[in-house]
């Protein structure tokens, strides 16, 4: 891998208060700023692939439903009534 110059304008104070900064971390400026970079590239990649997973999710819950494959609302509100009666029973303590 080769190394490649990066260069741009900064306020001049900044510039200082980020050395400074850098210096108080035993680091130099070029340093973190390679840290933020990796950093930032690695969000940016994180986010397309969750992005890219959470549409496949979506086309796959779609051609499901496009197929039939459905369930009724009362079934689901039936289980999920249910599931609550479970639960508010064993936070009261009672046996089954």
């Amino acid at each position: 891998m080769t190394d490649a110059t990066f260069t741009f304008r900064v306020e001049e104070d900044l510039k200082s208060a980020f050395s400074e900064a850098a210096k108080a971390h035993d680091q130099t400026g070029a340093q973190l700023l390679r840290g933020f970079m990796r950093d930032y590239v690695k969000r940016q990649q994180d986010a397309a692939e969750y992005d890219a997973w959470f549409r496949q999710q979506i086309q796959t819950g779609l051609a499901s439903a496009n197929a039939g494959n459905l369930t009724p609302a009362d079934d689901v509100e039936a289980e999920f009534a249910a599931l609550r009666d479970e639960t508010r029973r064993r936070l009261s303590g009672k046996p089954s």
